[in-house]
């Protein structure tokens, strides 16, 4: 996690929106979900995972340091309005994008349960956070270390058992936003799916975060980022992820070999 001094965005962003920033001149310009905003201070938060060489150099950034571009608020806010009884489904670093919606969905008056999953106990972040907006935040584990052993949709599948739900919200990698979308089509509630497909300009211009919702083209960075989760056609969505998977790798491998040569 790092806050970055940007007033002007602290001011205007609200639950669900997005930055892009750059790390340095010759950068790639990532996205990353407003995690959340201190307005009196003017800083913005945002929560990484270091998987390539952008996200490498953001790690090696120290208090002080400056930032090429960042760039928002972008994309449009999480839509609470008229949700009395909410879940919260967030997966690893994807409950960065939860956090604020299960804020924003608390402070409209909803009650709201939280769900969030990791692989291991070693990987839980925010999970304070969670229960200081949330009436109930239950944490599971793929491996059993922490919580209750399982995916997400082992609770949720028994909260929609339970109780009739207004909405469910989802983020995280695009195979547990799938399976989320699975576990409520039955009960027929309504579950809206926040997409991190690749993306460029944040604009529409690029054309690369487009997903299929309905049978429609979408852009994720104008569109979205959030979606009925009943509606996108995920398989195509994880495809389109995994395109540049060995690029991330060379990244991974040059920075590195960057850092090794400079003896850092």
């Amino acid at each position: 996690m790092i806050e970055v001094e940007a007033p002007r965005i602290a001011q205007k962003a609200l639950a669900g929106q997005f930055i892009i920033l750059r790390v340095d001149e010759a950068g790639e310009r990532i996205p990353l979900t407003i995690a959340w905003t201190d307005r009196e201070r003017g800083a913005v938060a945002v929560i990484f995972q270091v998987v390539g060489g952008t996200t490498m150099a953001l790690n090696e950034k120290r208090a002080g340091d400056f930032l090429a571009d960042f760039v928002g608020p972008l994309g449009n806010p999480t839509e609470v309005g008229n949700v009395k009884r909410a879940v919260v489904v967030g997966g690893g670093v994807g409950c960065a994008v939860a956090l604020p919606v299960a804020r924003r969905l608390r402070e409209s008056g909803a009650k709201v349960t939280s769900v969030i999953g990791f692989r291991s106990r070693e990987f839980v972040i925010l999970e304070e956070e969670f229960r200081a907006c949330s009436d109930e935040a239950i944490v599971t584990t793929d491996d059993g270390s922490y919580g209750i052993q399982g995916n997400v949709c082992v609770p949720l599948r028994r909260l929609a058992e339970e109780e009739q739900i207004d909405a469910v919200y989802t983020s995280g990698p695009l195979v547990m936003m799938k399976f989320v979308a699975e576990a409520t089509k039955p009960f027929n509630i309504r579950t809206i799916a926040s997409m991190n497909p690749i993306m460029i300009d944040g604009t529409g211009m690029c054309g690369c975060c487009r997903v299929t919702v309905g049978g429609e083209m979408k852009f994720a960075c104008v569109d979205g980022p959030d979606f009925d989760a009943h509606l996108i056609d995920f398989d195509e969505a994880i495809s389109r992820n995994r395109s540049y998977l060995a690029f991330e790798a060379g990244e991974r491998e040059k920075h590195c070999n960057l850092f090794k040569k400079e003896g850092k």
